[in-house]
């Protein structure tokens, strides 16, 4: 005696079976701007700040003279490359935790032709 299968039904109604099954696509990850963040920034003052922040470190990035949309561009891209978190402050970009090695060079990369780190 055949075992009864329900779904028996269903194969007549959905069209025939490939011969090889195709394997599904892989989403491709978005790639990276191939253009560079906008070099109009002429100097940049990197400091490292403690006082009225509990005692927490945090990177001032200041003095770029970017518009706003520019900034939250630039931060998106800050900390990406850096691997920390970071807000806009007014017209300052700040960084959590003490980055004051690693970001003159990225912003020398950048396009930011006079780094001063204090």
């Amino acid at each position: 005696m055949p075992f009864h299968n329900p779904f028996d039904v269903l194969r007549d109604l959905r069209g025939p079976s490939p011969d090889s099954p195709t394997p599904p696509e892989s989403p491709q990850p978005a790639p990276a701007p191939s253009t560079p963040l906008p070099a109009r920034v002429a100097r940049a003052v990197v400091r490292m700040e403690r006082s009225g922040r509990g005692g927490k470190i945090v990177t001032v990035v200041e003095h770029l003279g970017l518009p706003p949309a520019e900034r939250e561009v630039w931060l998106k891209a800050l900390k990406g490359a850096l691997g920390c978190g970071g807000t806009v402050d007014g017209e300052a970009l700040v960084l959590q935790g003490d980055q004051r090695r690693t970001l003159p060079a990225w912003l020398t990369a950048r396009g930011v032709k006079k780094v001063t780190v204090s």
